[in-house]
């Protein structure tokens, strides 16, 4: 890494203009780069981090602003003129978007859309563009390149949609990468094979990375330095091992204590024996659920003699890769999927028989939290409305003034004003929402709740809010819950005991803690391996190991 600077910023100010009014988001950003270095922008949502990052290329909205000063080598890209700007935008510096399914036009092919790239900075042929493109995604370890060249966005997983994004940033052999939150919602697996790609095309390719995220564990992994900002400003800036070990300001002090930690000590594996007396709140026996197919293909076995239980009044999880069936059962226990053969059974009751008025009178029994509050709502409806309506299906006895008081009281549980009944979901931030997901799904009291990633893509101080409500809840309530996720700290932080799932069948199952610090099981072990850790001297053993 050179001590020379390849990009300085100074003075940065991002303003948006509205009715001939400009407001600045952003306040006197400072901070650079050197060559062959990863720096890393950290903060919440809403802190100015993309919208600074963006501003480089002035790739923002329509209306936007630039101040102050961006020098890229011995250039200003605030005053540089347009036609230098885009050679620069995929030539010299690189962009890896945050979601590729959007950033990628659904309507063409991955190899089209790069060998389109590629053809604005290079005099070249189709055919010579269409070469190059297939030893990109070969470079960027897709499987069988010459095929997936003429695929469509959506026929690739999110994996490898991310490699194909990542060899369309770096098709103009940019000295610099802009990676935009490259891991979100990533399994971690993926999001370790995505960060390892980027550790071995940097050290070949001697680019510098500017690094968005809110993953401190990404940031313990990738960092060479971090600069912190918060509401448009920057509160702290560091080197990544004394940052961690020592933070100077107090909102990244609250960051860092945000962020669950997973143990690093190995424990006895048998469960508490209490665990062994506890009544069954769920109990699935046996389960086998198939995806049925079309034109007369063969339907798809998503879930494969899978058996487990969820002890009364504890938290199970439930983890593993996407596609590895954890949604799909999560939907089956509250009878969103057709079971094709074994049992679901809820306190003593088989739900996979019932049908008609029995089952609706045992869904008011379980609620369930959707990984995505801001399509589980309806936009159209007020959020009080969205909590009442469990209220209005099962519990006809209430009249309006009760349902409000009751919307009240669960609004104060989940910690939202009472005033905010009335609010609409799009007025609410992505944390509000879900604490709005959860009071829906304990407004009948069940005894069984399913969370399926209930906090996937949060911010870790938000996400740290509503597992603090969630935990305070469920131990004052007492309700059972299989709670589903990916992200194996959390799971450890909630869970009494875990089951992991890999490809529909169950491959290991036991105490929590146990499972997730010393795993028996290969698959397991990757999963642990996979997770980064949010302590820099912790990654860079694990990574040299």
């Amino acid at each position: 890494m050179s001590e020379q600077a390849l990009l300085t910023v100074e003075d940065l100010r991002v303003g948006f203009t509205k009715e001939g009014e400009t407001t600045f988001v952003t306040h006197g950003i400072d901070f650079d780069i050197r060559e062959g270095e990863t720096l890393a922008l950290v903060g919440e949502s809403g802190s100015g981090k993309s919208v600074s990052a963006m501003a480089i290329l002035d790739l923002l909205p329509k209306g936007a602003v630039r101040r102050g000063s961006i020098r890229f080598g011995d250039e200003d890209l605030i005053t540089v003129k347009p036609d230098r700007l885009r050679q620069l935008r995929g030539g010299e510096i690189g962009v890896v978007f945050q979601e590729p399914m959007t950033a990628f036009n659904p309507v063409y092919t991955i190899g089209k859309q790069i060998s389109d790239a590629l053809r604005l900075h290079e005099p070249l042929t189709r055919s010579q563009a269409m070469t190059r493109v297939v030893d990109l995604l070969r470079e960027v370890g897709i499987p069988e390149p010459e095929r997936r060249v003429s695929a469509y966005p959506h026929q690739l997983s999110g994996g490898q949609r991310q490699r194909a994004m990542i060899a369309m940033a770096i098709s103009g052999s940019p000295r610099m990468l802009i990676a935009d939150e490259p891991t979100t919602a990533l399994d971690v697996t993926v999001q370790a094979e995505i960060l390892r790609l980027l550790r071995s095309l940097q050290k070949s390719r001697g680019m510098s990375i500017l690094l968005i995220t809110h993953d401190m564990g990404v940031v313990a992994e990738m960092a060479d330095r971090v600069v912190v900002m918060k509401e448009g400003e920057v509160v702290e800036s560091a080197d990544v091992f004394s940052l961690f070990a020592s933070p100077k300001d107090d909102y990244t002090r609250r960051l860092l204590d945000a962020v669950p930690k997973p143990a690093l000590s190995t424990v006895d594996r048998e469960p508490p024996t209490e665990d062994i007396r506890t009544p069954a709140a769920l109990v699935v026996e046996n389960l086998h659920i198939r995806y049925p197919g079309s034109w007369r293909r063969p339907g798809f076995l998503a879930v494969e003699d899978v058996s487990f239980v969820v002890p009364a009044g504890k938290v199970v999880g439930l983890v593993g890769e996407s596609g590895s069936g954890k949604s799909t059962i999560g939907k089956a226990v509250v009878g969103l999927l057709p079971v094709e053969s074994g049992r679901i059974t809820i306190e003593d009751t088989d739900v996979t028989e019932l049908q008609g008025a029995g089952l609706a009178r045992a869904r008011a029994r379980y609620g369930m939290v959707f990984q995505d509050p801001a399509s589980s709502l309806n936009p159209r409806v007020t959020i009080g409305e969205s909590i009442a309506e469990p209220l209005v299906v099962h519990r006809r006895d209430l009249g309006a003034a009760a349902r409000r008081q009751r919307v009240h009281q669960l609004l104060e549980q989940v910690e939202l004003p009472t005033a905010w009944a009335s609010r609409f979901p799009h007025e609410l931030s992505g944390g509000q929402r879900q604490r709005v997901g959860i009071a829906r799904a304990i407004a009948l009291e069940p005894s069984l709740l399913i969370a399926d990633e209930p906090t996937s893509a949060l911010d870790v101080s938000v996400q740290a809010a509503v597992l603090d409500v969630f935990q305070e809840l469920q131990q004052r309530l007492g309700f059972s819950c299989l709670f589903i996720s990916h992200d194996l700290a959390v799971v450890e932080l909630l869970s009494e005991s875990v089951v992991v799932l890999q490809q529909g069948k169950i491959v290991e199952q036991g105490y929590a803690r146990a499972v997730l610090t010393s795993p028996e099981m290969p698959y397991t072990q990757r999963l642990v391996a996979a997770a980064p850790v949010p302590d820099p001297v912790v990654q860079r053993e694990r990574r040299a190991a």
